[in-house]
């Protein structure tokens, strides 16, 4: 009765009426929202029956659907109660302890068969196959009253499809054998493999002594194509043992599938710090980053470039994803690859690449009696929504570097042999890849050239940052003295206490691009092409430079909600002493023009501000010169 009252109030009974089937299958299947908070309302015991219980709360609201149909008789195709299949879809469970489970530590022992929820990243899945829900089976003695009376077998959770069907059936009433009818119902099968979100932390290159984190295998039978490789879910599920003689596996039947993002506190104080100057504050940021790996005045640019892939590496309104992929080229790679480590525990998602392992994909056979491939997600697809670091390029091989180069569509093709899991033919997919990429490479290593990486692998990165610092060997001697005094006195140069974010703070912060930002950014690109190609006869491509990335990514590392002209000034420094590397220079900035002086204290915080307007005139004269009628649309100051 308490069931019939739900359904009746939650609008159960009007899509059971609704869901009228059309084929002539062998099970029929009916999706039921259940509310547990509403259900404990209508009845007590019920909703501890459902929570505590659901393969035999599943049963109870069966056979309450089966009579529905029969005495409304919506439908005259289902004549026993093991034709209507029930799936019971939880919307939430109660917030306590005993319905979450933690990936970190899954259960040893096998515990009541509840309900539960759990967090965690996805590195595995394989692809959807075919999978018999239920059939009918009829009794092959011809004098049997089951010779027209139909057996129904239904797949419960936990259990293979073998045990569902299967030729060695026997009447229940003469023993007799059972044969299949040829009417059955088919749905998609996936098995995706979870694990805790922690698990990110090794993946970043951070030591736990003896830690391991294993995987939960999920079963997705109508919530198939639901998951992504590489992306944070909130699922809820029923635990299930898998028994396969000689063994048992433990896994979990999905019931709810939602996407999800760990929540980052937000740093409101930061604001009071950006009021002064649209320059200032991104300055001192940079100035702090890294205190205890490098001292204050050196890679400035560098640490600007990181913070500023940091903050650009995000999903939009839109769900279009926006990355800012970064190259550095450098003499001494020791600091830089400390100061790209020490950002990537600032990502929300940072995995740090070995150049032995897979980069995007690869393949394997499925354990779990499916023989389909099994699609195991690499280091770039880890680092979905977050920053991959390929570290020194010039540890890859020519195949591995070869991969790298096609970073620049951020896709990645995996290509399925058929005759070797299973199908008849072989299969192309293509995943999306939606991570940034940063890599450093020794300019030392050759000549003229920036590192080991050819010119065309140089193109797939958006921004490339060369670490020459203007005081030579002052900062070696800098960088000699700081590290002297962090082994001596460690932690002695500790940064802000407001320095504690990451880029979890910036993922609400929807910027727009201001008129006087896009003029700008529209007459440096149309200046900066045609003076190369008058000169030198070099076409820019959009794609190599990021001036509106940069733009934005200035802005929001600012918390401002408005890209403003300085932003767009920043942007086209960054981009001119980038595309410099790879061509001659056409406009005329110092070789480090974001940081041209020390910042020692407030006065050099103000002479930087002082050589920034002279460089923001310069690009304006610079615009008015190749970018014939600009002066309609930049006013001269």
């Amino acid at each position: 009765e308490s069931v019939l009252v739900y359904l009746d109030r939650s609008g159960g009974l009007q899509r059971l009426a609704g869901d009228d089937p059309q084929q002539n299958e062998a099970v029929y299947r009916f999706r039921i929202s259940v509310n547990p908070s509403d259900l404990i309302e209508i009845d007590p015991v019920l909703g501890d029956y459902v929570l505590h219980d659901p393969l035999g709360a599943t049963v109870l609201f069966q056979s309450v659907c089966f009579l529905a149909i029969k005495t409304l008789s919506l439908t005259e195709k289902i004549q026993t109660a093991s034709q209507v299949n029930v799936s019971l879809n939880f919307t939430h469970l109660p917030p306590f302890p005993e319905y979450k489970l933690d990936l970190c530590s899954p259960p040893r022992v096998f515990g009541p068969l509840r309900p539960v929820s759990m967090e965690g990243l996805v590195t595995a899945m394989t692809r959807t196959t075919k999978y018999t829900q239920g059939a009918r089976f009829l009794c092959t003695n011809d004098a049997c009253p089951c010779s027209t009376f139909n057996h129904i077998r239904v797949h419960a959770p936990g259990a293979t499809e073998s045990a569902t069907v299967r030729n060695d059936f026997a009447c229940t009433i003469c023993s007799s054998q059972l044969k299949e009818d040829v009417k059955f119902r088919a749905l998609g099968k996936q098995l995706v493999e979870l694990v805790h979100v922690q698990a990110l932390d090794v993946l970043r290159g951070h030591q736990h002594g003896s830690v391991r984190y294993q995987s939960v295998t999920l079963f997705l039978r109508e919530l198939c194509d639901s998951m992504r490789i590489g992306r944070l879910y909130r699922v809820i599920g029923v635990p299930a043992l898998v028994h396969r003689w000689p063994g048992v596996t433990w896994s979990v039947e999905a019931n709810r599938v939602q996407p999800w993002e760990p929540k980052s506190p937000r740093v409101q104080q930061l604001l009071k710090c950006a009021a002064s100057s649209p320059w200032r504050f991104p300055a001192a940021v940079a100035r702090c980053f890294g205190l205890d790996l490098a001292p204050p005045g050196l890679y400035n640019t560098l640490k600007l470039s990181l913070l500023l892939s940091l903050v650009q590496t995000r999903t939009d309104a839109n769900d279009a994803f926006q990355s800012l992929d970064i190259l550095v080229v450098v003499s001494d790679t020791l600091i830089v690859d400390r100061l790209m480590t020490y950002g990537l525990s600032l990502a929300s998602r940072g995995v740090r690449h070995q150049a032995s392992e897979e980069m995007f994909t690869c393949l394997s056979r499925d354990e779990h009696g499916a023989g389909t491939a099994n699609i195991h997600a690499g280091s770039a697809l880890l680092a979905t929504g977050g920053i991959c670091m390929l570290g020194d390029l010039g540890c890859y091989k020519k195949d591995k570097l070869d991969h790298i180069q096609s970073l620049e569509s951020h896709s990645v093709s995996v290509f399925i042999p058929g005759k070797k899991y299973g199908e008849d033919a072989d299969q192309q997919l293509s995943l999306p890849v939606q991570c940034s990429f940063w890599g450093l490479t020794d300019s030392s290593q050759r000549s003229g050239e920036m590192g080991p990486a050819p010119a065309q692998f140089v193109e797939a990165f958006g921004l490339v940052v060369q670490c020459g610092e203007r005081v030579g060997q002052q900062a070696v001697h800098a960088q000699s003295v700081h590290t002297l005094q962090q082994a001596m006195q460690p932690g002695i140069h500790h940064s802000p206490s407001y320095w504690e974010f990451s880029n979890e703070d910036y993922k609400e912060l929807q910027v727009d691009l201001g008129p006087e930002a896009e003029k700008l950014i529209h007459g440096y690109y149309m200046a900066s092409r045609r003076a190369r190609t008058q000169s030198q006869g070099v076409k820019i491509s959009l794609a190599s430079i990021k001036l509106l990335s940069l733009a934005e990514a200035h802005c929001r590392l600012c918390l401002r909600t408005r890209v403003l002209e300085e932003d767009a000034v920043v942007a086209v420094l960054l981009c001119e002493n980038s595309v410099t590397l790879k061509h001659a220079s056409a406009l005329v900035i110092p070789p480090d023009a974001v940081f041209p002086c020390d910042m020692t204290d407030a006065d050099g915080l103000r002479r930087r501000e002082m050589i920034l307007d002279e460089l923001h005139q310069n690009i304006l004269r610079f615009i008015y010169t190749y970018a014939p009628g600009a002066d309609t649309y930049i006013t001269e100051e």
